[in-house]
Order: C-alpha cells, then sequence, then structure tokens
C-alpha cells in the first residue's frame, strides 16, 4: 500500500502538462500502430469528461456560495472589468473572422444530411432561454449543468448565508474544501482521460474526413489563433501595460490543451479552477468569474458563427456590404453568449446567423452538419480558446485590481 501510495505521490509531483503531453503522444501512437485497440481505451476518456462534468456544477455552486458567504464587508471582486473584458474579446474576435473571411472567402460543397436538431429561430428565443435558465430550479440546475441557474441560487444563497453565524460560515468553507480536494483528485486524472480520448478519436475519425473542408478550417484555426496570439495579449497588455505572453502561454499550456481534448468549456472548469489557484488569484472572483467566463466569454464561437455563416453566404452568392457585415458581428457575438458549454454548441447558433441573409432554414443546416464533419478540430480548438481566455482575462483583470491597490497603497504612505 505505502509503494502504491509512493508511486501515485510521484506522479502527481511530475508537471501535469508534461503527463498531458505523454498521453497524447502515447494516445495517437496506440490509435496508429493498433486502431481496434485504441477504440477499446474511449472508456477512459469517457469516464475522464464524465467525472468532470459531474463534479463541475457541485464544485461551482459550493465555490461562490462560500466565497460570498465568507466575503469581509469592503472586499471588492474586479467582476466588472473581467465582464468588460469577456466582452470586448468576444466582439474583438466576430470581427476578426469578418475580415478574414474577406480576405480569404470560403464556398462550400453543402451535404445532404442535415444535422438532427433544432436551432433557435432569433436573436429573441436565445435571450429568452437565457432569462429562463436564470430561474430554473437549483436541483435541476445542478443536473443539467445550467451554470446560469447555479450561479444565480448560488450569489441568492450566499448572500443569505453572509449573515450567518461563523460556525455556519465555517460549515461551507469546509464543505467548500472538501469538493476542491475531490477536483484535485479528478485532475490528476487528465493524462489518463486524454489518452483515452485521442487514441479512440484518432482511430475512429483520423483526419481524411477534413480534407475536402482544409480551406474552411485553415481560416477557422487562423482567426482563433489570432485571437489567442495577437488580440487577446493586446487586451492584456492594455489592462497591464507589460509583457502579456507569459501569462497568455501558461493559460494556453495549462487550460487550452486539457480543454482542446474534452471540448467542453464546462468540463474544463474545475482545471481553470486549479490553474487560478495556482496564479494566486482572489478565490471570491474566481470562483465566480470561471463558470460565467464558461456561459459568456465565447471568442471561439463567435468566430465560428460568423466564419461559417459568411461561408454560406458566398457559397449562394449573396454580396455582403461593410454595415451588414458589421451587424453580422454584433450578432455572433450576442449569439456567442447564449451557445451551449458543451461539445458543438455553438453550431446550432449558426441558422440565426444566417436568417440575417434570408438563408432558408434547410441551407443553414446543411452548413450545420459541415461544421459537425469538422468538429473534430475546429470544435476543439475553439474550446481551446474559450476556456483558457476565461483564465486570462480573470488574471489579467486581478493583477491590474491587486498592483492598482499597491499604487494607491504607495500614494498614500508618501501624502502622509
Amino acid at each position: 500500500m505505502g509503494e502504491t501510495q509512493s508511486l501515485f505521490e510521484r506522479m502527481a509531483s511530475t508537471s501535469l502538462v508534461l503527463r498531458i503531453i505523454a498521453g497524447i503522444v502515447m494516445g495517437a501512437g496506440l490509435a496508429v500502430v493498433a486502431p481496434d485497440m485504441a477504440i477499446s481505451f474511449s472508456l477512459l476518456g469517457s469516464l475522464f469528461v464524465g467525472s468532470l462534468k459531474a463534479i463541475a456544477p457541485v464544485l461551482v455552486f459550493v465555490l461562490v456560495v462560500a466565497s460570498i458567504a465568507n466575503q469581509k464587508k469592503g472586499q471588492h471582486t474586479n467582476m466588472r472589468p473581467i465582464i468588460s473584458l469577456y466582452l470586448i474579446g468576444t466582439l474583438a474576435a466576430s470581427l476578426t473572422a469578418v475580415a478574414m473571411s474577406f480576405a480569404f472567402p470560403v464556398t462550400l460543397t453543402l451535404v445532404t444530411n442535415e444535422a438532427s436538431a433544432n436551432p433557435p429561430q432569433g436573436i429573441g428565443e436565445v435571450l429568452n432561454t437565457l432569462l429562463f435558465n436564470i430561474v430554473q430550479n437549483p436541483v435541476e440546475a445542478l443536473m443539467t449543468g445550467n451554470f446560469i441557474g447555479i450561479l444565480t441560487w448560488a450569489i441568492a444563497l450566499g448572500l443569505a448565508l453572509h449573515r450567518a453565524s461563523d460556525s455556519t460560515k465555517r460549515v461551507v468553507h469546509d464543505l467548500s474544501d472538501a469538493v476542491s480536494n475531490v477536483v484535485r483528485f479528478v485532475i490528476q486524472l487528465a493524462p489518463l482521460g486524454i489518452f483515452g480520448l485521442v487514441a479512440n478519436t484518432i482511430a475512429q475519425t483520423g483526419f481524411s474526413a477534413l480534407a475536402d473542408y482544409g480551406q474552411l478550417l485553415m481560416v477557422l484555426i487562423c482567426c482563433m489563433l489570432i485571437i489567442a496570439l495577437v488580440v487577446n495579449p493586446l487586451i492584456v497588455f492594455a489592462k497591464l501595460k507589460r509583457n502579456p505572453y507569459p501569462l497568455v502561454f501558461q493559460c494556453l499550456r495549462e487550460s487550452g490543451v486539457t480543454a482542446f481534448f474534452t471540448r467542453s468549456s464546462a468540463a474544463n472548469i474545475p482545471v481553470n479552477m486549479e490553474l487560478c489557484k495556482k496564479l494566486n488569484l482572489h478565490e471570491d472572483t474566481y470562483s465566480v468569474s470561471i463558470p460565467l467566463g464558461a456561459t459568456i466569454n465565447m471568442a471561439g464561437a463567435a468566430i465560428t458563427i460568423t466564419v461559417m455563416t459568411l461561408a454560406a453566404v458566398n457559397t449562394l452568392g449573396i454580396q455582403v456590404d461593410m454595415p451588414t457585415a458589421l451587424i453580422l458581428s454584433l450578432i455572433a457575438a450576442v449569439s456567442a453568449c447564449g451557445a451551449s458549454g458543451v461539445a458543438g454548441g455553438s453550431l446550432l447558433l449558426i441558422p440565426l446567423a444566417c436568417s440575417l441573409f434570408g438563408i432558408s432554414a434547410d441551407v443553414a443546416m446543411q452548413v450545420v452538419a459541415v461544421g459537425f464533419i469538422i468538429g473534430v478540430i475546429q470544435d476543439s480548438a475553439e474550446t481551446a480558446l474559450n476556456s483558457s481566455t476565461d483564465v486570462l482575462f480573470t488574471a489579467a483583470a486581478c493583477i491590474s485590481a491587486e498592483e492598482n491597490g499597491q499604487t494607491v497603497d504607495v500614494i498614500r504612505q508618501a501624502n502622509a
């Protein structure tokens, strides 16, 4: 027993990123050498993603309740600047996608099979769904992973417990620590889970299905790289007035890699929570901003909606002027905020954007089907961008607030 525990401790002490990379390499190697065996390891990936999805709602609910209940009077959580960064980043992403689509226009060979799902019929339906998610039964919200509803009830309960006795607050805090410990254990299993996900994905799909849509994928991935490596760093630089790339690369490495393979912003919430803790960010802030970001910080989704819609427009020979393109950017940004935090969640919002150009639902759903074909790469990259940006903008706002606070203290001491 002692030897087993010692082995686990040695594994846990090794860099998680290095273990994840090893899992990726071994999974890809197994898929190439023995694809049938690789598929049998899909259970590891399914168990890992399932465990993340199971613990994430409970973690968010407990952490938000505990942080608000134990918040000291006059303590600031920096949520306003974080939300501003989320919205600016999402709008910048949709504008970048418009520019790239104009520079490198893409046309599609539309497929005949339609996605078996019902897209929203208008922006009003998206907003209506968001409003009703707020007032969903808390138990049902936890069961379905409705993070808007979870946040609403957690904030309400946290405010109610803010005036509770110290012993009650202590119980809530201890419960938060207990759930966090469970999450840390699950995250340590990430290399095994990603090994199973990579082995199964490459063995089943390979990359042959993506060849026909290479140009479309290239535009999508280039847009996401521009946001991740140029636009987001510029936003962070404007906030911090320092070199943003060490923080950018750390977020991409420790959050983006895991999100790429889980393909779910919701499932990656525990990973982002752990990274925020590693960055020494304020728990009262990231316990709210990270689940909120998984819902409304959707730069990758805005890119997907915009590029896929303009590809459909080009295919049908519809002329697009600049004012209409700007309106599309706004619609894509707002719609992206309502995208589901699960794999392929942004694709069902494409018909909504297509309706701006009078494109029929039948054609729009064929575009959605194309999205599912290229989803092996597109959705993975989209989720990696979305999830890593949640931590990036949270960290930027927290660091900026901390430095500004220190500056104010220095000025006060000098004046004294």
